[in-house]
């Protein structure tokens, strides 16, 4: 059976002025930050994670530009409307290349409710590398069919670069930005969160693989397209590791490592 939220999360504090499915939500989207905190993930309050708001088709929620991700609580998250207008929120403001980057899958995926972007150590360096992510690991060729690539064209900030994105994404999980960073979305916050997990540990074994200075081992055609099927089927819906079964998981990591106060 399913967890409800209630299962999921600590005993928490809904302070009045939210719904209870966006105060779901909002616990769900804090926990994603505290876990990039614990995990190393962070760029001081730079990059973002996203959440639609439920019941609405152009309003989301993100980090107000100001916060590190160890400090994100449920009622600290920005509301944003599809004009980048903070309706809600801190006085922090907001930072406009959460709004650019993250409206762009809000406002042209309505099932893909949440968006995660991230400046991580070995995912920038795998962005900045011509080829991208070699097909020389099992974690990397699981992937690879998910996996995208936006060409970079400055700092996110301009409104017409939307579109590309957009295009680049496709129906794809997983988007390595050139010379930025990596983004991955889902249908939940735990899909959205294990996908960049498993983009960025893919990119740490590079690092680390070219780091050693030896030859890569080569792999043939045949067993790269082969495990690239694997990993379109296991990873997909009904598969069995399907991507975002670890929430309920990384939420008791949270509790273990006393970062289980976001829900206030």
């Amino acid at each position: 059976m399913m967890s409800t939220v209630s299962d999921l999360h600590p005993p928490h504090r809904n302070p009045g002025e939210f719904p209870p499915e966006e105060w779901a939500v909002r616990c769900d989207l804090a926990a994603a930050y505290r876990l990039c905190a614990l995990y190393g993930w962070t760029d001081l309050n730079n990059t973002h994670i996203s959440a639609r708001v439920p019941g609405t088709g152009d309003e989301f929620l993100l980090n107000p530009f100001g916060l590190f991700f160890e400090e994100i609580t449920a009622s600290s998250l920005i509301r944003v409307d599809r004009q980048g207008n903070v309706v809600s929120g801190s006085d922090f403001g907001m930072n406009k290349a959460g709004f650019i980057i993250h409206g762009a899958i809000h406002l042209n995926h309505p099932h893909l409710h949440y968006v995660m972007h991230t400046h991580s150590r070995y995912g920038v360096a795998v962005s900045m590398q011509k080829e991208g992510l070699l097909p020389n690991s099992q974690k990397a060729l699981t992937i690879l069919g998910w996996t995208g690539y936006h060409d970079y064209e400055g700092t996110a900030t301009e409104a017409d670069e939307r579109p590309r994105i957009v295009r680049d994404l496709g129906d794809r999980r997983l988007l390595i930005l050139r010379n930025h960073g990596l983004l991955s979305v889902g249908e939940t916050m735990g899909e959205a969160f294990v996908w960049i997990y498993r983009l960025e540990t893919a990119c740490r074994h590079q690092i680390d693989a070219l780091a050693g200075g030896a030859e890569l081992q080569p792999l043939s055609p045949e067993t790269r397209e082969r495990t690239i099927r694997q990993g379109l089927k296991m990873y997909g819906p009904g598969g069995f590791i399907e991507v975002g079964k670890e929430w309920p998981a990384l939420l008791r990591q949270l509790a273990r490592a006393g970062m289980d106060d976001y829900c206030t």
